[in-house]
């Protein structure tokens, strides 16, 4: 029994074909040419609108590219998708490493389509400050939902983005909803209390937790709980049940110490297995609730109308930077100038201010 589930899962290695003696050398042209062929924005718009994953995907990598050329393009096929959007639940899912993300993500989405939902589901990972690699592993993770027909996984890297998100995960949640999925789920990086980014894109954020791992002095110093709508402790299975309920009631109990929040949700506090999918369904119960009292009250709207102010700043803070550091004087000037300030010959305030001040100054020339 053992060795069958070992040869079902998407970790096993499976056996090799043999390629065919004969290859067609024109199929294979094709196949090249197919590949090198760059979709045009109409036809990833129609693609999108159309809910083809394919067209989806190919946009999601134009977005992201920091190819300036791929700029324009990338915003031509937002803009056009913006019409269609705003009509899914957006859900942001954090937790320290270790939490049991994917594996709840995967229990959670699969009960998710089973009740009619598309889910999109937006994995980010940590980038290496070293290699500046990721793994990019979610979708090996959930190997049952990458099956399933209604639901879209797309792993991305985290680059430099601080916050838990990538650098382009707001418009990725643009170009999925006009693809028809009306479920986002946002699996941050995992990295504890920075996560604030995901905060500012989403309707409901749920933290997950695990027994043993402080008490509930230890949850009150992490600022990243007083964001949290639902505090779920996962991995309450087996000899864990006891000590998952405990985990619940302090948490419960640092919950009553923070402010009321704005939109009159008291934060709530659950269990759940994502290996047995024990307590599961509860938690979309809880965000049914949560969204039925924001939606009446209005606050549900009026948020979705502050994150689209942020982000619009947020993106002339990128887009600035960006310019500044692209800008052919300043590529000239930086490197002499961070060597300068490595060897004390200058302050790094003072290096900073001269190298904006010929920004400026090549700004008003042109």
């Amino acid at each position: 029994m053992k060795n069958d589930k070992i040869k079902n899962s998407a970790l096993h290695e499976k056996e090799g074909i043999s390629p065919p003696e004969i290859v067609s050398s024109n199929a294979v042209e094709t196949i090249k040419n197919f590949r090198k062929k760059q979709p045009s924005s109409q036809e990833l718009i129609e693609g999108i609108l159309n809910g083809n994953i394919s067209a989806l995907s190919r946009a999601i990598t134009l977005v992201e590219s920091t190819n300036a050329s791929h700029l324009a393009k990338a915003n031509e096929v937002i803009n056009a998708c913006l019409p269609y959007a705003n009509n899914s639940v957006r859900i942001g899912i954090t937790g320290v490493p270790g939490v049991g993300k994917s594996t709840f993500i995967e229990a959670f989405g699969k009960q998710l389509t089973s009740l009619g939902k598309k889910v999109a589901v937006l994995a980010v990972d940590p980038s290496s400050t070293i290699s500046h690699g990721s793994i990019l592993g979610d979708k090996t993770r959930m190997e049952e939902l990458v099956k399933d027909h209604n639901a879209y996984i797309r792993p991305s890297a985290s680059g430099e983005t601080l916050g838990g998100v990538a650098r382009k995960t707001r418009e990725t949640i643009t170009l999925c909803e006009a693809a028809g999925f009306d479920t986002i789920l946002i699996e941050t990086v995992g990295v504890g209390q920075s996560e604030t980014a995901v905060h500012s894109m989403v309707d409901f954020f749920l933290l997950l937790k695990i027994s043993g791992a402080g008490d509930e002095l230890q949850g009150i110093k992490r600022g990243i709980m007083e964001m949290a709508d639902a505090i779920v402790i996962n991995k309450a299975d087996g000899d864990n049940i006891k000590k998952a309920n405990l985990a619940k009631l302090e948490f419960n109990r640092a919950l009553h110490l923070f402010p009321t929040k704005k939109s009159g949700w008291t934060p709530t506090t659950s269990t759940c297995s994502s290996l047995t999918k024990e307590g599961i369904k509860g938690v979309w119960e809880i965000i049914e609730k949560f969204l039925k009292l924001t939606k009446t009250n209005n606050y549900y709207f009026e948020k979705r109308a502050e994150q689209n102010q942020y982000w619009m700043l947020e993106t002339i803070n990128e887009q600035l930077k960006t310019n500044f550091y692209n800008h052919p004087e300043i590529q000239k000037l930086l490197e002499s100038t961070k060597k300068a300030v490595s060897t004390d010959e200058i302050s790094p305030f003072v290096a900073a201010q001269e190298l904006l001040n010929v920004y400026q100054n090549y700004k008003k020339l042109s």
